[in-house]
């Protein structure tokens, strides 16, 4: 994508910029995601950890199936936020309330007793609801008059997400080895509080990123006299069905993804050579975001250059061959060390690297996806669909998680058996490119000409 130019008075070319309210969106997202993060660091290991030293005593498969069903419903109830964001709330309103049922919901966490621990996880799965869909959505809006810059945009705003989640498991880790799990699940709280504030006092530089909920634009229409204006049907079916299909191509990317707060997690703790905590190795997957992200998009540069730059769900393709290779290294990694004895750090520290090469050739450009083929009237809605794919891929994470602990299959196996599907669907997402390109170039030659 080349970066457009206009002039200015004097006749100067003057590049055009990202919106004021991207740094904004960065640091609340950046403080939510360090939230999000430090509970998943320490979430699978305090539910295993016997009561004696604190933990809740579950067994291997009752965490398998807990871990499951949060990320799975964590994930789902955007679809829902986003709903009642495009009619009724608005992005604003939408996003407070899913930062305060955040907060609470951590502050539960830190609370020793059962009941505590699951009204603390339904208050996260509400609060991810209302905040997740429309904080993306909210940035997306702002591109409105630089659409050309969208997709550099998401992927500045996805080094915020992977910065808060960087920190997150190395500050729980130490919180929890120092003072006890609950410190952990706290510091969750802490981070969402300073995520609020930072949105709430910088609110002047994202306002054009809010829209009015459909019932009151509606309202305003009729009075006006005017159209709330809903697109092309038929383009609109098109666009929707593209996006149907990525949503289902994504379930299987993150249900081999959320391996890492699961059996990733166990095999550092139980396969390879080292006396670092376990759940500190959840940083490592941001952390190469962080590294990896400015090379990728310059090489993406080189490529568009000289006119080689594959589509956006040629990219898709390539993140999920990446996934295969992540998880076949782990299967012989397993086998190097006889499926029993323990290995270098270096075969998780390669698969990581791939798995995070994957990770950003699809989730940026998927949220990106989603604000150039979703009606506008929708846009809530269907950012919300593309986290319940997420929310899908959880559940099945825990689903699959669950072979783990089978004494008859092996960590190869196991590792193999992730790699094979996701194979699958990477061969699915190739043979419909051929469909898929069209409508997404045609989505972006309409931004660009709206834009103009």
């Amino acid at each position: 994508m080349t970066q457009r130019v206009e002039a200015n008075s004097s006749g100067d070319l003057i590049k055009r910029s990202h919106p004021k309210g991207l740094p904004v969106l960065f640091l609340t997202e950046m403080w939510e995601r360090f939230s999000f993060y430090s509970m998943r660091a320490i979430f699978a290991l305090y539910m295993i950890t016997p009561k004696a030293q604190g933990g809740l005593g579950f067994s291997g498969e009752s965490t398998s199936s807990i871990y499951g069903w949060y990320v799975g419903l964590v994930y789902f109830t955007p679809f829902f936020g986003g709903w009642l964001a495009d009619r009724y709330l608005g992005i604003k309103k939408s996003v407070t309330i899913g930062g305060i049922l955040f907060i609470i919901g951590h502050l539960l966490l830190a609370f020793r007793p059962l009941p505590f621990f699951f009204a603390g996880l339904g208050f996260l799965m509400l609060g991810n609801g209302f905040f997740k869909p429309n904080i993306s959505t909210m940035l997306g809006n702002l591109y409105r008059k630089v659409p050309e810059r969208r997709d550099d945009g998401y992927n500045i705003f996805y080094m915020g997400i992977n910065l808060g989640a960087f920190l997150s498991p190395l500050v729980a880790g130490y919180l929890r080895i120092a003072y006890g799990w609950h410190y952990g699940f706290g510091a969750a709280a802490v981070g969402m509080v300073c995520s609020m504030i930072i949105f709430w006092t910088l609110q002047k530089q994202v306002v054009e990123g809010d829209i009015l909920p459909l019932t009151k634009r509606l309202k305003e229409a009729k009075s006006a006299g005017t159209v709330v204006d809903k697109g092309d049907p038929k383009k609109n079916r098109q666009r929707n069905m593209a996006l149907m299909f990525i949503f289902f191509i994504v379930i299987f990317f993150w249900m081999a993804f959320e391996q890492q707060g699961l059996t990733l997690t166990f095999w550092a703790q139980q396969a390879t050579d080292t006396a670092i905590a376990p759940e500190m190795f959840q940083s490592v997957n941001p952390m190469y975001i962080l590294l990896l992200t400015f090379p990728l998009v310059y090489f993406w540069g080189l490529l568009r250059a000289v006119g080689k730059e594959p589509s956006t769900a040629g990219k898709m393709f390539i993140g999920m061959l990446l996934s295969v290779a992540a998880f076949t290294l782990l299967a012989f990694a397993s086998l190097a060390g006889g499926n029993v004895g323990h290995v270098s750090v270096a075969w998780l520290l390669g698969a990581y690297a791939l798995l995070t090469l994957g990770e950003l050739c699809l989730s940026p450009m998927g949220l990106s996806l989603v604000s150039k083929l979703a009606p506008k009237h929708l846009l809530g809605m269907m950012m919300g669909g593309w986290f319940v794919a997420s929310g899908i891929g959880g559940k099945m994470s825990g689903w699959i998680g669950q072979l783990w602990f089978k004494e008859s299959i092996s960590h190869s196996t196991f590792f193999f058996i992730i790699a094979g599907i996701l194979g699958i669907i990477a061969l699915v997402l190739l043979a419909l490119l051929g469909w898929l390109n069209p409508i997404i170039r045609d989505a972006e030659k309409e931004a660009e000409e709206q834009a103009s």
